[in-house]
């Protein structure tokens, strides 16, 4: 309808001559452009401060070794990334080498267009194997989805049990992106030390959960590995779980590279500092901030504190 408004314009500006028709047609042609243009491609602004370049990329084995399925892995041989598969069978995944009491923690990934509903594809922070069923979670999964319709970024924190003598008190926040997470690889990183912890997509911060005074429980502060996995979360991860894993689709294909260690570890020394999380080595700068809430403005689609099926008095941060 615009597009027929905007001819109609131009071809009932007979006046002018041939020269403004043409300086008109210009003019409609960006005027359409611009009108058509996606939300998508909105300039992403800049956060001033990139962790990532902070930190080199390692060969995967330097910081991690396969976990579970390894006949669902394949290492490129110079060992700069890494190809996960899920079909019937099996998922896979991967853990690091050492554990950590902070740190950042990156890696790139690009996952699989088409029909991967039910499929998880996760990079995150845990110690459910020291600690099960009363362990800390810090996770960044992508939600496989149906065609015509966004993947799901979901992020969550858990802390101190999430085990079948618990209740599931999760904190999730989950994004639409502002790109195509199919069309290439982009940079998902977990920036964490003892007072927040920094959820970030190509170096622009989209969520921090912070440590409130005199509430440490409510904080993830034990020592924690990084994981990679894609698994069959077909109970859940696609619209409630309405849509699952349909495995005539198989293989479900997850990428990764650019793996990124920059911890803690435990038994390290005690002058280790982790990333800084701003250019002035403490929290995020104005600009950060600024980028933090347009990521939330554009691209958040749902956040536990506002949702009113959550029983309040298991989220008093909120």
């Amino acid at each position: 309808m615009m597009m027929m408004r905007v001819i109609r314009r131009c071809s009932d500006n007979e006046d002018g001559g041939a020269a403004s028709s043409v300086v008109a047609l210009v003019r409609a042609a960006a005027l359409l452009v611009a009108l058509m243009q996606p939300a998508a491609a909105q300039q992403v602004p800049s956060p001033g401060y990139y962790p990532s370049s902070t930190v080199r990329s390692m060969a995967f084995s330097q910081g991690y070794t396969n976990l579970w399925g390894p006949q669902h892995q394949s290492l490129s041989p110079d060992q700069s990334s890494l190809t996960l598969f899920m079909d019937r069978s099996s998922g896979s995944g991967f853990k690091s080498k050492k554990s950590y009491r902070s740190g950042y923690f990156g890696v790139s990934i690009k996952v699989q267009p088409g029909y991967t509903a039910g499929v998880n594809t996760a990079f995150y922070l845990s110690n459910s194997e020291l600690y099960p069923g009363q362990h800390d979670e810090i996770d960044m999964e992508l939600l496989g989805t149906i065609p015509g319709e966004p993947y799901t970024l979901q992020t969550n924190v858990y802390v101190h049990g999430t085990g079948d003598s618990n209740p599931i008190i999760g904190r999730e926040m989950r994004f639409h992106l502002w790109f195509d997470p199919t069309a290439d690889f982009h940079h998902y990183a977990i920036l964490w030390d003892q007072n927040q912890v920094v959820f970030l997509v190509d170096d622009v911060p989209i969520r921090r959960y912070q440590r409130k005074p005199g509430a440490a429980a409510l904080f993830p502060g034990r020592e924690m590995w990084a994981y990679g996995s894609v698994w069959d979360a077909s109970d859940w991860a696609t619209d409630g779980g309405k849509y699952k894993a349909d495995y005539k689709y198989a293989p479900f294909v997850a990428r990764f590279s650019e793996f990124k260690l920059a911890g803690c570890e435990v038994g390290g020394p005690d002058g280790c500092r982790p990333v800084a999380t701003g250019p002035g080595g403490g929290g995020l700068s104005g600009k950060q901030e600024e980028t933090m809430r347009w990521a939330q403005q554009r691209s958040m689609v749902y956040y536990y504190c506002t949702d009113r099926s959550k029983n309040r008095a298991n989220y008093p941060e909120c």
